[in-house]
């Protein structure tokens, strides 16, 4: 059995991005003890990193690159915002380099980050914080198996052994 849709899958990962002198910047990986786990195939990862593990199955290890027009997107420069003080009388003021949690109008939630703090206004940065980057993907494939009836229905993966705990 290979990997592909209503399957929950468990693999480690290392993501870098392009730095300066063509190095690589470790941007995270995953904890050896607890994999990433998520069902396949209903949106909870970028799709081009879905078509890049389909068809693995456990045990297999595979390299690759995203560019941002398949992940993130690219950076918008009219996505840095000036966001009232009014805002910040209850919380206080956010340092330089704080992820703010936002939601607009619609409810739909997403994060800023705090580029500058002025005595009118407070400078954010609404492009996802991998706007812009390429990714590239080390991953290695720990488990995976059919996802239960229960799974399908929650839209999300309980585990790798199909219990959450809730």
């Amino acid at each position: 059995m290979t990997i592909d849709n209503k399957q929950v899958v468990a693999l480690n990962y290392i993501l870098h991005t392009d730095g300066e002198n063509n190095e690589k910047v470790l941007v995270e990986k995953s904890d050896v003890e607890n994999p990433l786990t998520f069902l396949y195939g209903v949106g909870m990862m970028i799709p081009k990193f879905e078509e890049n593990i389909k068809g693995l199955t456990t045990g297999d290890k595979a390299s690759f690159t995203i560019l941002p027009a398949e992940g993130y997107g690219e950076r918008n420069p009219e996505a840095i915002v000036q966001l009232p003080l009014e805002m910040f009388k209850e919380s206080g003021m956010p340092p330089v380099g704080a992820i703010l949690p936002l939601s607009d109008n619609q409810g739909n939630h997403f994060q800023a980050v705090v580029l500058e703090v002025t005595a009118e206004v407070v400078i954010a940065d609404l492009n996802h914080p991998m706007a812009g980057k390429t990714l590239h993907f080390e991953v290695e494939i720990v488990n995976h198996r059919e996802a239960t009836p229960e799974e399908l229905a929650h839209g999300h993966a309980h585990g790798i052994d199909g219990h959450s705990g809730h």
